[in-house]
């Protein structure tokens, strides 16, 4: 019943075909057409256009034209989850509003909190292209699994429904999420958890900014011309190989996210500590407490010894560092550590 073609998109009034951008106003059957027609003549959406440009820095528009035409189809190729982070009170939310218009019941409004947690919310997503999450919660998510898995998903996955024995299904379902805060976690710091993330921040709010309340009708007269616009973005990332442009602010927005809930990259770019030397080595115990002093010295909460270790391991290549079970202490005892570490200062046991 779901059409599997990545390169077609089932509109009211027939089929566009992705890869040369003719239409076909014959309708095949679709269990998740759009509501929306195809109109090659509709007006530039001029609303829609204004209210973004208020919203997202310019160079971050581009991105979201790119992610908003990728929901239109039933790929994982680009591999992306978007946040549209603010503050409070700049209107971000509308773009969910006018997504649900525009892909009628190839959206759905739920969480990512609960498609994490709640095992029934992931059959939720079935004949979906897109999950909106208007007011993202900002608990750490305990677990990231599920959610990595389904946003990169390229083969079928297991689903339940209460009362029904699982099955399995493919989910193209893309997370778009709105929210004060980033998505956070509580043990999973990886690249992976990050990189999967395009994070666009919302500029404040004017002090003497008049909210139109009518302005989401107003958008939603522009669908045609929105759609338009959304398909500009899929095409050019189609061209792209599926890579989105991505500015350098919102790349910073990732790299600041990951170092707020990960102070082990700002420890080993400090400076007093340690330094990078690769003829000299240091034991696990000995980096650790240097790092804890770090810690004390900046008002941080350390992390677990296993995790702070597990991080660097996850990144030497970044650091140019070897990880080895062979430091010898004196004494003769060996234990594991680093080479390519001097330590610059000793804490007291």
């Amino acid at each position: 019943p779901f059409p599997i073609e990545q390169d077609c998109i089932h509109l009211q009034n027939g089929v566009y075909h992705l890869p040369d951008g003719s239409f076909q106003e014959s309708r095949l059957f679709c269990q998740n057409r759009l509501p929306v027609k195809y109109n090659p003549k509709a007006a530039s959406p001029d609303r829609w256009l204004t209210f973004l440009h208020e919203l997202l820095d310019d160079a971050d528009i581009p991105t979201l034209q790119e992610y908003l035409g990728y929901c239109l189809i039933p790929s994982t190729k680009g591999q992306k989850m978007m946040l549209i982070v603010g503050k409070g009170g700049e209107g971000k939310s509308r773009i969910g509003l006018v997504l649900k218009r525009l892909m009628g019941d190839a959206a759905s409004n739920g969480s990512v909190q609960k498609v994490e947690t709640n095992r029934f919310a992931r059959a939720d997503l079935e004949r979906r292209l897109l999950m909106i999450d208007d007011d993202m919660d900002m608990n750490a998510l305990p677990k990231t699994n599920y959610i990595k898995t389904i946003v990169t998903a390229e083969a079928k996955l297991d689903l339940e429904r209460k009362g029904v024995q699982s099955y399995q299904r493919d989910i193209y379902a893309r997370f778009l999420c709105f929210g004060n805060g980033a998505l956070t976690s509580l043990y999973d710091h990886s690249d992976g958890f990050f990189r999967r993330q395009l994070i666009l921040t919302t500029k404040d709010k004017p002090a003497d900014r008049t909210d139109d309340p009518f302005l989401v009708e107003k958008m939603y007269a522009e669908l045609e011309g929105i759609l338009l616009w959304c398909l500009e973005g899929l095409h050019r990332l189609v061209q792209n190989n599926f890579r989105f442009t991505v500015s350098e602010r919102a790349a910073a927005n990732v790299d600041t996210i990951k170092r707020s809930s990960n102070n082990v990259i700002d420890f080993m770019e400090s400076e007093g500590y340690f330094r990078f030397k690769a003829d000299y080595s240091i034991s696990s115990k000995e980096f650790y407490d240097i790092y804890k002093q770090w810690c004390a010295d900046n008002a941080c909460h350390s992390v677990s010894a296993i995790r702070f270790s597990a991080e660097l391991r996850q990144n030497d290549r970044r650091y140019n560092l070897e990880a080895t079970n062979n430091i010898y202490l004196p004494g003769g005892r060996r234990v594991r550590g680093f080479v390519g570490i001097e330590p610059l200062v000793h804490p007291c046991p």
